[in-house]
């Protein structure tokens, strides 16, 4: 389906006409009644499951057997690692200063789920980009991989802090993929470019989640604003996971000490120069 044309208040405000100012294709409810994507919620309710429903909440059409197996296996791939993951921190610390609640906690973790923390938004960016140039696919990489490194000095969705040879989430979310005809253009695309910075650094930088998800997401069709936010909310259950327990076990009000890491780098003791009018303390 194409994509709508793009409005702006403008329009409503010469016009006068506010008749579609909020329009939504996604639900609609009258009293005693709630329709999804124009099926009626009591048999979304009892006849899906939690993946194929957000499947049709997102991309307006129930998913066939192939894509209700990727986009879940997409969605429970996001499991935890530990403390490695800034958002799991950002949700801690909230946590650790606000327990009457887990939300702000979640939001906080949300919001620390972006490209450096590893949302694969930009990794499908990048390789739609890639696949969208069409030609050979090699050709494609080695142009991506320029354009990335010119652009930032790194290349999305490879490489991982602490997984150097390979990213253990990445390599079966990959694996799976393939098994089930869900790594197409974009996951082989991502395959050549991985290939290719290989080929320049003489050395392998691994695909990691963000990017196995961002190949996934955009060969099953999502959006990359959605790839983007899909990212968080498969991380989100591990991250409430992470508010629950820093909640009920951790430690209140977290701090850095400097046996943790803490180090003051300005400058030493000083004080005001004298001033006329200024009393000494």
């Amino acid at each position: 389906m194409p994509a709508p044309p793009r409005r702006h208040v403008g329009q409503y405000v010469s016009s006068g006409d506010w008749s579609d100012y909020w329009t939504t294709r996604i639900s609609r409810a009258e009293s005693g009644k709630i329709w999804v994507r124009g099926y009626p919620v009591e048999e979304l309710i009892a006849g899906l499951s939690y993946s194929e429903a957000a499947f049709l909440l997102l991309q307006g059409e129930l998913p066939d057997e192939r894509e209700a197996a990727l986009f879940d296996l997409a969605l429970r791939s996001g499991m935890d690692q530990q403390l490695i993951n800034a958002a799991a921190g950002a949700a801690r610390f909230t946590a650790s200063a606000f327990p009457e609640s887990a939300i702000p906690a979640l939001a906080s973790g949300m919001l620390a789920s972006g490209s450096v923390t590893g949302s694969p938004q930009e990794p499908a960016e990048m390789l739609m980009e890639a696949v969208g140039w069409g030609g050979v696919e090699a050709e494609a990489a080695g142009r991506s991989v320029d354009v990335w490194l010119d652009r930032r000095g790194a290349v999305p969705g490879l490489g991982h802090p602490v997984h150097k040879e390979a990213e253990p989430r990445a390599v079966t979310l990959r694996r799976v993929a393939l098994e089930r005809d869900g790594w197409r253009a974009h996951g082989r695309m991502l395959d050549a470019i991985e290939a290719e910075l290989a080929r320049r650094k003489e050395r392998r930088i691994p695909i990691n989640l963000a990017g196995a998800l961002g190949a996934l997401l955009a060969d099953l069709g999502f959006d990359p604003l959605a790839i983007g936010g899909l990212g968080a909310l498969g991380y989100g259950v591990s991250l409430l996971a992470h508010i629950v327990e820093e909640i009920r076990e951790g430690v209140p009000l977290r701090i850095i000490p400097e046996a943790l890491g803490s180090r003051y780098a300005g400058p030493e003791e000083r004080h005001l120069p004298a001033r006329t009018g200024r009393k000494k303390p």
